[in-house]
Parts: C-alpha cells; structure tokens; sequence
C-alpha cells in the first residue's frame, strides 16, 4: 500500500470509529485504485459491506462516514455514488508535494520493511555434467528478480543455488570416463562442458544397455559416498568444470547466487532418517522407508508414499530437501523460504513440506513457499526445442539474443548515417539483447506457460525491454540536448501539475511503493513491469508535443517542473529495471 493509500486508510478508520463506534475499529474501509479516471483517483467501498451488519442503506452509511472524514488537505470535495461508493480525487497541491518530498529520496518514497527478517531464495539449480538449457532460464531469472526486491526492502537474503552434484550419475560418469578418457578424472579442465556433456550420454547408453557397467558404476557411487580419494578427486574436477560454464551463463545474466548442492546436505540424510523414525512417521513399505502422506494417493487410490530411504539403503532427493529444509530453518535462521522451480514440482513440495510440518520441523513463524512457472513454449505452441529437436541450450539462447540485437542496431545506425564505436555497439547489443530475454519472460505472469519470440521482445514498441530502455535514453537525451543536470535544478524547484498528462504522469509516478510492496508479498515481478510499462505510456503521451506539453521550450517555472518529472521518470524506471536485473543505457 502506498504512503497517499496509507493515510486514506487511516483517516477512513478513524471515521469509521467516529460515525459508529469502538466496535468499527479495525474494519477495512476497502479502498481501491478507481477503475475510471473520471470518477477520481480512489474509491471506498466499505458502505455496501457494511449494509448487513448495520441494518441501514449503503448511502445513508457513506453519508454517516463522509460526515467524520477530514481529507481537505488529501482530495478534493468527497462524491458519493451509485449505491455507496466513497470517490476520492486527490487534490494537485497534494500531488506536488508528495513529488517534491520523494525527488530528494534516493528511495524514491519506498520505505524499507517494517520488519526485516532473513529471506531464502532457492533458485537456479542446474545439474553438474549437464549444460544449462532454456529449462534453467525463468527460475534463474525469476529467481534473481525477487531476491532483488526482497534486498531493496532491506530483508536479508540468501540467495542459494541448490546444484544437482550428487548421485548415481557421477557413479556412471566416472566409470565411464575411467575407460574411455582417465586423464579428465586426474586434470583439471581436461575436457570442456560439451565434451564433459557428450560422455555423460554415453555413459547413460551403457548404464542402462550393460548390466556390467552398470554394477560396475553402482560400486563407485558407493565409493563416492564413502569417501574413496580418487573418487573424490574425480568427482570435484567434473564438478568445477560445470561451475566455470554456469558462471559464464551468471555472468551474462548477472545474476549472482551462492552453491550449495545437494552433496552439502549428506552427512545430514541419516539423521533425517532417525528423527523421523522417532516422531513415529516412518513406515517399512516394501524394504524402503518412507512416510505416508494425507491428500496423495496412488493411480490405485492407495495412500502415496514419500520414499526418504531406498530399499538398498540410498536417499531421495525428498530426503536431501528435507535436509536442507531442516538446515536452512535451524543453521540459517531464514523466516520465509523461497523455492523458484517449474509448476510440474508442485506436488513435490507440498508433499515433503507436509512431512515437515508432521515431524513439527517448521516454527510458527516460518514460511514456506513455492513459486511456480509455467513452460517457454516455441511460436509454434510446443516445448521450446532446437529445430532437430533438442533442449535449446541457454548460451545458445543468449547468444541469439546479442547477434539479432546487434543485427537490429546496425541497420538502424547505417540507415539514420550514424557512426559508433564498436564497443557502443557491443555494449548496447548485449544489454538490450539479455534485457529482451529478462523482460519477456518477467513480463508474463510466472504461473502461465509464454511463447518466446525474438521479434516481439526485441520490438521498439510495446511491452518490452527495448520500449522501456527506450524511453530511458529519451530523457537522458533531453538532458543532453537542454545541457542539464538533473541533479542540479537546484533547491528551490518545485513540481507544478498543470496539463493533464502532467497529472497522469505524477499519479503514476506515486505508485511504485504501493507496486514494490505487492511483489513482496505474491513474489509475481510482472506486476512491477505492468507498472513501469504504464508509467513509459504516460510518459510518452506527456512528451508529445502534440498530445502533450513542450518540455525544454517551456517557460518557467514550468520548464523546471517538467524537467523534474523527467527525471523522477527516469529514475523510477533505473530503479524498476534494476531489481528486474536490467541495465539501463544513456544512449541507444
């Protein structure tokens, strides 16, 4: 809720206990953005809820309320409508001063959290020995997007990346690579991702046509798990090699997140064991160990199972989850633990935090949550695949991205005969080609599957990264063209709201701590760009000279107080941009 929606709500309550009584305090007065313009800024509709509990006629409530309010100094005259609806337009001197109180807050009016608390976001998590695909794209990018936010409310957030390192995989791997290439298990960076990639293919084909090669690879599991020296040795080559090509992947995204894989979490996987064994939850089902679920059942109707010990004495991944469940409410203390992974998981983490929760492993004051996403279909509604057919891998993505962007720029400068340096070239390439990829997925609501296309989110018009980043170095380039500085207007200049879009624009402008503290709570950063695509519309509509107003031809005062609309619209959008992990460019 914004600091303007904050006072109103105060005042409402304070009518409400004045018009009825101790026993009002406390209800919500139901205060909305108004869904039209022309019937002002906000709307009450606590009138009609309270119809029943009064025994009185919506209207004859509004009055009574309407009668206690004091808003004079807020909004403009109050209306009452329809069968009860409170209007609320706040007056233009108010929208002045709220603008010249958060031009000098480098906040910009967002207030940090009342209550700051340590924050997980478990995000990311590819798999050792495997290249990161277009799978790894939106819980990486999502992910990074709400640890961000949560960081900028002041919350203390650890961001963690809970890499597949460990299991029968490596077993495989390593038998493999012990025949065909022995050197890649003894060197570091004997082999790259796509040859480390290639073997592990191989390698599956044997374990599951060889039963030799497969009991062969079973016995080096249990020698990693035991410790064996050159296992190990092994395992944390293969290990690093996958590390240096993730960080590539970080590192164009920037995108900035600690390991800590599932190998982390097995010296804990016994006790898991044990201290459910103890709170009386495990059951021997068919050799394996496991705990019986409320509201899961199997395709015959029977009670499902979570298996958190094999039959032959391994662990689950639910095991391991658990784990660091356990280990992340106990050793880091976090109160809300966020996980980022596709919507196909739900089940899965309903089914060990419900097992969590039986073991009485979560504290009251713990919060557990999962962020769901849905698929990255291709244009033709599928799977998003390479033409033969395969995982589209996520450098290749990236890569794409730059070269059609660069593709773009260059024609563009060829056809306005500018000339530019290569590095303006590579710089605004890359940052608009990665922006593209960020915004087009953060812009979607996570919970739906998208289609990506480069086209649309490399357009120059509508609700993409290029859009935004072109409004920004519109204002830059008024900065240029008046030779201003906006942070030099001086101490004296003030917001004067005259024109329409002016106030449009300002009204936006006011929002974004309402819009940040949403995201907060329902962790869904499209709203953000929702916002910071309204907010370049209204801009643009107050630019136009032909709907709008002339901004450095102005007389003053006025010419000031646009200028500082400018740049409180470009500050707002540096800010919306970064904490969805978006740089801004001066010039483009």
């Amino acid at each position: 809720m914004n600091a303007t929606q904050e006072q109103l709500k105060v005042k409402f309550e304070q009518a409400l206990v004045a018009a009825f009584g101790a026993d009002y305090a406390g209800v919500d007065p139901i205060l909305v953005p108004a869904s039209n313009p022309k019937f002002g800024d906000y709307q009450a509709n606590v009138a009609l809820s309270l119809s029943k509990r009064l025994g009185k006629q919506p209207r004859a409530i509004a009055t009574a309320i309407v009668d206690k309010l004091d808003l004079s100094d807020i909004c403009e005259p109050l209306e009452i409508a329809g069968p009860g609806f409170i209007n609320l337009k706040l007056k233009t001197a108010f929208l002045e001063a709220q603008l010249n109180a958060i031009q000098a807050d480098p906040r910009l009016g967002v207030p940090m959290a009342k209550t700051p608390q340590r924050e997980i976001v478990d995000f990311s998590s590819p798999n050792i020995a495997k290249e990161m695909h277009v799978g790894h794209l939106r819980s990486t990018i999502i992910g990074d997007a709400i640890a961000r936010i949560l960081e900028f409310l002041g919350h203390d957030v650890l961001r963690l990346n809970h890499v597949g390192d460990w299991g029968t995989q490596f077993g495989m791997l390593i038998t493999y690579l012990r025949e065909v290439y022995p050197e890649a298990l003894t060197t570091a960076n004997a082999l790259d991702i796509g040859d480390l990639v290639s073997f592990y293919r191989e390698a599956k084909l044997r374990f599951d046509t060889d039963e030799a090669f497969q009991e062969t690879a079973r016995q080096e599991v249990v020698r990693l798990q035991a410790g064996a020296e050159d296992t190990i040795h092994a395992w944390k080559l293969l290990c690093e090699q996958s590390r240096l090509e993730f960080q590539i992947i970080y590192d164009l995204l920037d995108v900035h997140v600690m390991e800590r894989g599932e190998s982390f979490y097995n010296s804990f996987l016994p006790g898991i064991v044990e201290d459910l064994d103890k709170s009386s939850l495990l059951v021997e089902n068919q050799g394996a160990k496991c705990v019986f679920l409320d509201g899961f059942t199997n395709r015959e109707g029977e009670p499902l199972p979570l298996i958190v010990q094999k039959t032959d004495g391994g662990y689950n991944y639910a095991t391991t989850d658990l784990a660091s469940l356990r280990y992340r409410i106990q050793q880091d203390e976090a109160k809300r633990i966020i996980y980022v992974t596709d919507s196909g998981q739900a089940n899965h983490f309903a089914q060990f935090f419900q097992v969590a929760r039986k073991a009485g492993w979560i504290p009251d004051d713990v919060e557990l949550v999962h962020v769901p996403f849905g698929l990255v279909l291709g244009e033709d509604g599928k799977k998003f695949k390479t033409r033969s057919g395969d995982t589209v891998r996520l450098r290749d993505l990236l890569d794409e991205a730059i070269a059609r962007t660069r593709a773009d720029l260059e024609a563009r400068l060829q056809e306005e005969e500018r000339q530019e340096t290569e590095e303006f070239i590579n710089n605004v390439a890359e940052v608009v080609g990665i922006s593209a990829v960020k915004y087009a997925d953060l812009s979607q609501n996570r919970t739906s599957n998208y289609i990506f296309s480069y086209d649309k989110m490399l357009d120059l018009k509508g609700n993409t990264a290029p859009y935004m980043l072109y409004a920004y170095a519109r204002i830059q380039g008024i900065s240029r063209k008046g030779d201003i500085n906006f942070q030099e207007l001086g101490d004296n200049a003030k917001v004067i709201l005259q024109h329409p879009t002016e106030l449009a624009l300002a009204k936006d402008l006011l929002q974004l701590d309402e819009v940040i503290s949403t995201v907060e709570q329902d962790l869904l950063p499209n709203r953000l760009c929702e916002y910071l695509y309204e907010l370049c519309k209204k801009f643009n509509l107050f630019y136009d000279r032909i709907h709008g107003v002339p901004i450095l031809e102005a007389e003053e005062p006025q010419r000031t107080s646009r200028l500082i609309l400018c740049d409180l619209t470009a500050r707002t959008l540096k800010l919306g941009l970064n904490l969805l992990g978006i740089q801004v460019l001066e010039r483009m």
